[in-house]
Parts: structure tokens; C-alpha cells; sequence
């Protein structure tokens, strides 16, 4: 059996469509080329019969990555899967993912079909996807959760139709390491047509076991993992790319298998996701948290001065975390900025350098010293694409202890189209106040979820971060905004969502229009 392990990354299916991560086409594509970058085998590009915008976005990947195998997700029916066939069309090479539904739940309530018409119609899933390429993947939805002799039936009869890769989701997150392991030690092996196929896992995390029960996938046979950055997706999220990777990777030793992922991008993609979908990385977050290879306690400070490897089982630089905290100023060139963020882990082009430039001057210009951190905030703010339709003209805030008046907030917003407006509020405290006159500018109502303010490096003059989650009537966004100003921060991230909206809306208002 082959020692590699096929990385299936599922960030811009499972991932994007849970609430509060969704991502416009050209952030799709932003993240595809990360992914690329980093060497995934498969990347999942979304699901293409969900909407005309998630079928465009994956023919736009399908076009641009070259490296990494593109695939469309496909229900068993035939205009989900023809979809698909059309999405990826443009691939160098493409992939169709169908599924069914298996388990006695599911048949009985969701599908209400016998077991015999779920095997036709996987047969006929499968065999309709190999009209498009030779490259089919097949789950049977909730796998776990199904009869072992009747799963054996399925994937039998799917392989014989023609699959190449047969997935085994843990669809709620039920599964435990142990049974997982004999799950796959048993389809491996008892099988019938087993050895024409890769054996895959796609694990939830419900119970916080997501990464352990790929691991043990692996070690029962599966050699392809379905996973997503950060762990996200749907209800508690995904097994994360980066864990289940830098687990096979630190653990040659135990599991003597290997993937082709470039293990330095690791930390700057988990960034750049962050950032686009406006949720940042939790601080203790396994591999990619800010905490990860941080030491408070004195005992391990001692050790880790003494030999890092009391302390850490990896090296900040195997994922990309700089150890070298270069400081940049006003003085400093392109040709340092452009150094400096290929160190980061960000390769940046003409345009996005000369952007990123700009915007560094002026930070330089507020500040004395630009940290690392500091750089990152720039070049990923350029990435998420917070330009327009709005942009802040200017911003002045007063707050105070006087009980006898309200903080007041005077905003002044220009829209693309030319056209500008100001308008003052007041509220209970500055920031309600910049929130409420952006909203009465743009007409925008929403209600506010979460904000938080974090420092992105040390020092008096420190660039802030600032995060905001807000629902409209239908859905829920998140937003992120940096400046030396906490204030301006707060407002940038609150227009970040206001535009991430209009810019859905006149690009549904495209999409729409074409067909």
C-alpha cells in the first residue's frame, strides 16, 4: 500500500458554506492559490448545483490552478452531476465527488427510499460522473452510522461502476478512534474491487475527535483525508488541514507516511483564511494560534532557552512562523517590504506589492518601527479585497464621562459611484455611535453580534485589529478592520461587512443577469 496520503481539502466546500464563512468568487480563488501553493492534492472548489455563483466561482479555479486536482461536489442526480461536469471542464485535472445517503436515518426520513434504490442510484451517479473524467469520487453519506453489511454492498457496486475514490464520512461526528480503525481495516481488505480504489475519510468534529479519527482512518487504510483550514465547517467544524498534516509529518516515526504539503505555508494560509472570512484563528489553536509555540511559564521558558525541544515537538518555521522579527521603517524600500513578506510566507505580485507599499509608508510614517506583525496585517487587508463599494473619508469620535452627554460619532463615507455622505450619531458609547451613523449611510440595519479589538504588535503605537460579527434579517457576516487606530479600526471592520454585502448583491445581480 502507497506511504503517501492525498490531502482533500474541502475549505471552499464544507468550509465556506457554514454560517459566517462565506467568500466572494475572487476570495475563492485568492484562497484556491493558496491552497495550491501549499501542494494540496485535491481541492474541493464548492458545490455546483448550489447556486450560480458557486458554479462560476469553481469554473474561475478550475481555469486558474494548475497544480492541484479541481473537484465540484455532486448529489446522485443527474443535474447536480452534469454541473459539476461543466464547472470543471476547464481542469487540467478535474474531479466529481457524488453521495448518497446510507444509513438507516437517513433512508427512512431524508430519502425515503429502499435499499435497492439507493444502490441504482448510485450506480447511476457514478457511472453518469465517468462521462465527464475518469477521476470519480463517491460517498456514502453518513457512513458510520450504516449497516457494515450494507455499506460493503454500496461501495462494492459503486467501485464497480466505475469509482476511483471512495469516501467514508463520519457525516455527525460520531465515531471514535478505535471504531473508525476497524471500519477501514474491514472495507480494505473485505472488499471485493478494493485495491482499484482510494479508501477516504471526511470526519466532523462534534465531539472534538475529528483529527483523531482521521488518523485512525489512516492507520485502518484510508490513504486520502478530506479535511479544511482552521478546522472549519459545518456545525463544530472539519478535521483541520494543518493538524492531521504536521501530525503525519511529526510523527513519521509512528505512522511511516508522508504528504506533499509545503509545511511552511501552513501558518500564512491559515492567516489568509482567517482574514478572508473575517474569523480569526483562536489563540490556542493547535499549529497556526498565536499561542502555539508561545512559553509564559518560567519553568518552561528555562527549558525551552536551554534546548527548544524540552518544550516543542516543532519548529515555529516548519508552518511558516517567523522566529526573526525583522523591524522596517520609513527608509525602507520595496525590495525589503518584498523580502520581508516572502519570509512571511507571502508571495506578492507587482500590483499587490505596489498596494501593500503604499499602505506601509503610512504606517511608517505613524509608526517608528513596522513589525512583522504589522506587515502581515497590510498584506492580508490587501488580500481580503476591503476596497469599496465604501471607504472612509474621515471619522471623529468624542466620549467621556459626562453623564449629562452622549458620545457623538461624525462619519463621512464615499461610494464608488462619486458620491459622498456624513452623518452624526450619537449612543451609549463611541463605538455604537461610528456603528450608527455607517448604518444610516448606507442603509444598512444590522444587528451586532460580537466586536473585539486585538493588538497586532507591541509598543504604544501598535497596529489594532478589530472583528465584527453582525446578522441582517437573513444571514450573519463577519468583518475585520486594522489601523493604529483602535476607533478606526472598529469602523473599518464594520464596513468590511456592509461591502461584503453589496458586493454579493451586485454580483448575484450579475450572475443572474447572464442566465
Amino acid at each position: 500500500m502507497t506511504k503517501h496520503v492525498k490531502i482533500f481539502d474541502t475549505t471552499l466546500r464544507d468550509g465556506e458554506q457554514a454560517p459566517g464563512f462565506s467568500m466572494s468568487s475572487g476570495q475563492k480563488l485568492a484562497m484556491a492559490e493558496a491552497l495550491e501553493g501549499l501542494g494540496v492534492d485535491i481541492i474541493e472548489a464548492g458545490f455546483a448545483a448550489a447556486s450560480p455563483g458557486d458554479f462560476e466561482a469553481i469554473k474561475t479555479i478550475a481555469e486558474t490552478v494548475k497544480d492541484s486536482t479541481i473537484c465540484s461536489l455532486a448529489r446522485c442526480n443527474e443535474g447536480d452531476i452534469r454541473a459539476s461536469g461543466e464547472a470543471i471542464k476547464p481542469a487540467q485535472s478535474g474531479r466529481i465527488h457524488t453521495f448518497i445517503a446510507t444509513s438507516p436515518l437517513h433512508r427512512e426520513y431524508k430519502l425515503k427510499m429502499s435499499k435497492d434504490e439507493i444502490v441504482r442510484r448510485a450506480i447511476e451517479g457514478v457511472e453518469l460522473c465517468r462521462q465527464y473524467t475518469d477521476d470519480v469520487e463517491f460517498s456514502a453519506e453518513d457512513a458510520i452510522r450504516t449497516e457494515r453489511d450494507y455499506l460493503k454492498r454500496v461501495v462494492e457496486a459503486a467501485i464497480k461502476a466505475g469509482a476511483t475514490t471512495i469516501n467514508i464520512p463520519d457525516t455527525v461526528g460520531y465515531t471514535t478512534p478505535e471504531e473508525i480503525q476497524n471500519l477501514f481495516e474491514f472495507l480494505t481488505t473485505e472488499i471485493e474491487g478494493a485495491d482499484k480504489a482510494v479508501f477516504s475519510a471526511h470526519c466532523h468534529d462534534d465531539l472534538g475527535l475529528a483529527v483523531a479519527n482521521s488518523l485512525a482512518a489512516i492507520r485502518g487504510g484510508a490513504r486520502q483525508v478530506e479535511c479544511a483550514l482552521n478546522g472549519i465547517g459545518e456545525r463544530a467544524g472539519n478535521c483541520a488541514t494543518e493538524e492531521v498534516v504536521m501530525a503525519l509529518n511529526t510523527r513519521k516515526d509512528f505512522f511511516g507516511l508522508s504528504t506533499g504539503i509545503k509545511t511552511e505555508g501552513l501558518y500564512g494560509a491559515s492567516k489568509l483564511l482567517a482574514t478572508l472570512t473575517g474569523n480569526p484563528v483562536p489563540r490556542n489553536k493547535a499549529i497556526v494560534g498565536k499561542n502555539a509555540f508561545a512559553h509564559e511559564s518560567g519553568i518552561h521558558q528555562h527549558g525551552v532557552l536551554a534546548n527548544r525541544e524540552t518544550y516543542e515537538i516543532m519548529k515555529p518555521e516548519d508552518v511558516g512562523v517567523s522566529t526573526d522579527n525583522l523591524v522596517l521603517g520609513k527608509h525602507s524600500g520595496r525590495a525589503a517590504l518584498k523580502n520581508r513578506a516572502s519570509k512571511l510566507g507571502f508571495e506578492m505580485s507587482d500590483n499587490q506589492l505596489q498596494s501593500v507599499f503604499v499602505a506601509f509608508k503610512q504606517l511608517a510614517d505613524a509608526k517608528k518601527e513596522v513589525f512583522d506583525a504589522d506587515l502581515e496585517a497590510l498584506i492580508l487587508g490587501e488580500a481580503v479585497g476591503t476596497q469599496g463599494p465604501w471607504e472612509i473619508k474621515s471619522l471623529y469620535v468624542s466620549a467621556g464621562s459626562d453623564e449629562n452627554r452622549h458620545p457623538l460619532a461624525t462619519v463621512r463615507l464615499q461610494h464608488e459611484d462619486g458620491r459622498e455622505q456624513e452623518q452624526v450619531s450619537a449612543a451609549s458609547g463611541p463605538m455604537n455611535a461610528v456603528f450608527d451613523a455607517i448604518s444610516h449611510i448606507t442603509d444598512k440595519p444590522m444587528k451586532l453580534e460580537h466586536f473585539s479589538v486585538n493588538s497586532v504588535s507591541g509598543g504604544e503605537d501598535a497596529m489594532a485589529e478589530a472583528t465584527v460579527r453582525v446578522t441582517t434579517e437573513f444571514e450573519s457576516y463577519q468583518g475585520r478592520g486594522a489601523s493604529t487606530d483602535t476607533v478606526l479600526a472598529g469602523a473599518k471592520a464594520y464596513l468590511d461587512v456592509i461591502n461584503r454585502i453589496e458586493r454579493r448583491a451586485v454580483r448575484q445581480s450579475s450572475i443572474a443577469a447572464q442566465h
